[in-house]
């Protein structure tokens, strides 16, 4: 008909569409997640046996790792074996982080996924190294206030959830970002909402950084607190720049005004 606008099959979806998408990605995670388990199952032995490095760098003897009930071993290794399906599926479970935003994207900005999929891998694995350097260092530190002739006896699953989480909560706050780009690029949240918000992301960052970080010095909590906050606002700037463009902003009109002046 003239006169009348072409609808747009790539046209924003709607809340109800973006939530069952929503579903339908995190059922395709937790299904990655439960297969890399069984796969970690395998590895939960050499696995457990790292962790206790830390103890064995601070204590002469062999570290005493106590379990409470008769069946305390075997819910440890369904711990350990789901954090290192976590761990072990990343690429799955943050690939759908991208496809999630996917129906959101022109055929152009497809390329996109793979962008998402590989600096979530990074951020990911970045943070849960920094997790996993900084246990030594809080062990450490927080064996030194032992008293003189006292043991530590450690219960096992005490312990290896504080080093699991370490690293989950590490590598899932590099994460977090990400997640508003991607919230951003499948149109449901503006930079301008993430950017009113800033008071409660610094709260957030502050507040996570001092619950994640044992040490007692304060330095660790503020170097993580700032790392946080600058990716925060690198998401903010990548998701004003989204929006321009799709709000018709050109680079080639910007370059061509930047050549006239």
């Amino acid at each position: 008909m003239p006169g009348q606008k072409k609808t747009n099959p790539q046209a924003r979806m709607r809340v109800s569409e973006h939530l069952l998408e929503l579903r339908k990605r995190l059922l395709l995670a937790l299904l990655g997640i439960f297969v890399a388990s069984i796969g970690g199952w395998f590895l939960v032995t050499p696995t457990l046996n790292w962790m206790q490095e830390p103890l064995r760098s601070v204590s002469e003897q062999a570290p005493q790792l106590n379990f409470q009930t008769i069946g305390a071993a075997f819910d440890l290794r369904i711990q350990v074996s789901l954090w290192l399906g976590v761990l072990i599926s990343a690429p799955w479970w943050i690939f759908q982080i991208g496809a999630f935003i996917s129906p959101g994207l022109k055929r152009k900005e497809k390329i996109y996924i793979v962008a998402f999929g590989l600096t979530g891998l990074l951020l990911f694995s970045g943070g849960a190294l920094s997790g996993i350097w900084i246990i030594p260092k809080a062990v450490a530190i927080l064996n030194s206030f032992t008293p003189e002739g006292a043991v530590m006896l450690l219960r096992a699953d005490s312990y290896i959830t504080f080093f699991m989480r370490m690293v989950l909560a590490f590598g899932l706050s590099c994460l977090a970002p990400e997640i508003l780009v991607a919230l951003n690029f499948a149109g449901v949240m503006k930079a301008k909402s993430m950017l009113k918000g800033w008071r409660w992301a610094v709260v957030l960052a502050a507040v996570f950084s001092a619950i994640a970080n044992p040490l007692p010095t304060a330095w660790p909590m503020i170097v993580q607190m700032s790392a946080l906050i600058g990716l925060y606002l690198l998401a903010v700037g990548i998701s004003a720049f989204n929006d321009w463009i799709r709000g018709g902003g050109s680079l080639t009109r910007l370059f061509n005004k930047k050549r006239k002046k």
